[in-house]
């Protein structure tokens, strides 16, 4: 089913929504949530929670792009879950090592301003991305937003992990100067 008559359906308060959103995404959901958890059992509740946001949401919310509103409740209902966690069983490490990564590049919200700030920030990143042949923005992707790590991403994409590594360092260099040069630094 295509994403309208999907989000149609959550309109029409029918709980077939859930389930064929579950059908299309349920298995990339699964990826990301276990990416960030480590633990196939917290990533099917984290899921579910998403489902959940997600019936909650739809209305009044209308999504553009449903998948990546899909995705973004459940990576957040995984970070939360992490978070209560207090980042102490397996996964956290993943999570916490793939941020530090970032840390010298982008800062976290602490406030209003921040908050306003991080959007523009976002925006910029999202432009830096657009620009990028599409391997390099599918490497940055899979390790910043799936939190795969250099040999899953060699993997996945049938390359070096040294290659992996050296991109991903000279994407992050390239991202500094970038933001650099648009003033967010």
């Amino acid at each position: 089913m295509d994403d309208p008559k999907i989000i149609a359906l959550f309109f029409a308060r029918d709980e077939r929504a859930v389930a064929e959103t579950a059908e299309k995404y349920g298995a990339l959901c699964m990826r990301i949530a276990e990416q960030i958890l480590g633990s196939r059992s917290d990533a099917e509740e984290v899921v579910n929670d998403a489902y959940f946001r997600l019936w909650n949401a739809i209305p009044p919310t209308s999504p553009v792009h449903f998948q990546a509103f899909v995705l973004t409740l459940t990576r957040r209902a995984a970070l939360d879950r992490l978070d209560q966690r207090n980042r102490k069983k397996r996964g956290a490490d993943r999570y916490a090592a793939a941020l530090s990564e970032l840390e010298p590049v982008i800062a976290a919200p602490d406030d209003i301003q921040r908050q306003t700030e991080q959007q523009v920030l976002n925006h910029a990143i999202g432009r830096f991305l657009d620009d990028l042949p599409e391997e390099q923005r599918n490497m940055l992707l899979k390790r910043y937003w799936y939190l795969m790590t250099s040999r899953e991403i060699a993997k996945d994409m049938q390359i070096p992990e040294t290659r992996v590594r050296v991109t991903l360092m000279r994407l992050r260099n390239r991202l500094r100067e970038y933001l650099e040069k648009e003033d967010l630094l």
